[in-house]
């Protein structure tokens, strides 16, 4: 007897998306709040995918066969590989709206800038607009200001983190090139501390949020990030982060 659907482990219960109906994606057509809402169902969908590919300890780029050449029968073959190709899919459809995403908002700063300058060169008021829409607003003027995507959870002493000044409690705005719109729930971070480690490091720019010690309101800070391993503990930051 086979086993049941509800007791395979294996089996992936995301639900499917655009992709699974055949028609192909566009994402150019979603608003701007439609988009964001699209991007982190994709992300949510990637995470329970990749889960399931842990469950068979393989990634992306493990061997279904054998050394001398036969299908591996610790596995389910034909699981994995659907999960692969749907996870293939949901990235092509990650890197669609994310372009789109950056389309939108350079377009929307396009247009205050230009009212700006049409009202500077007329010498009077800015023109009367109809305002955008509340959500779509926030979210272009949330990527100006740099949206926090992840919280400092622990910090080791004498780490590097410590030494760059980053404390329990800060925000993150930026991690190198990693922003609210492109972290990968967390993954560009850890790919940007790989690649300036060792030989090839260089200080990193983390831009943070912190609460004043008045207790009322918060302060932006710049700080200088060097990963290295040498530092007396593990990992190469000597902090938790967590994203939000």
């Amino acid at each position: 007897m086979g086993i049941p659907m509800d007791n395979n482990i294996h089996a992936p219960t995301v639900a499917s998306g655009p992709t699974s109906g055949g028609a192909p994606y566009d994402a150019s057509k979603l608003t701007m709040p439609e988009l964001m809402q699209e991007k982190e169902r994709i992300e949510e969908e990637l995470s329970a995918l990749s889960n399931v590919l842990n469950s068979h300890g393989v990634t992306m780029r493990s061997t279904l066969t054998t050394f001398d050449g036969y299908p591996r029968d610790d596995i389910d073959i034909a699981q994995v590989r659907a999960t692969r190709v749907r996870m293939i899919h949901l990235q092509n459809d990650h890197k669609e709206v994310m372009k789109c995403l950056e389309k939108g908002l350079h377009a929307h700063f396009a247009q205050l800038q230009n009212a700006q300058d049409a009202a500077t060169t007329d010498g009077g008021s800015p023109p009367s607009t109809t305002p955008a829409p509340a959500t779509q607003t926030s979210i272009a003027d949330a990527s100006m200001l740099g949206t926090p995507f992840a919280k400092v959870n622990i910090v080791e002493p004498n780490s590097p983190a410590d030494q760059a000044g980053l404390r329990t409690g800060d925000m993150i705005r930026s991690f190198g090139s990693a922003n609210w719109l492109n972290h990968e729930r967390l993954g560009k971070i850890a790919e940007i501390v790989q690649q300036n480690e060792g030989l090839r490091q260089r200080n990193l720019t983390v831009t943070v949020v912190r609460k004043n010690q008045s207790g009322s309101g918060t302060t932006d800070l710049d700080l200088q990030l060097t990963p290295r391993r040498d530092w007396g503990g593990r990992g190469l930051l000597g902090c938790h982060l967590v994203p939000l």
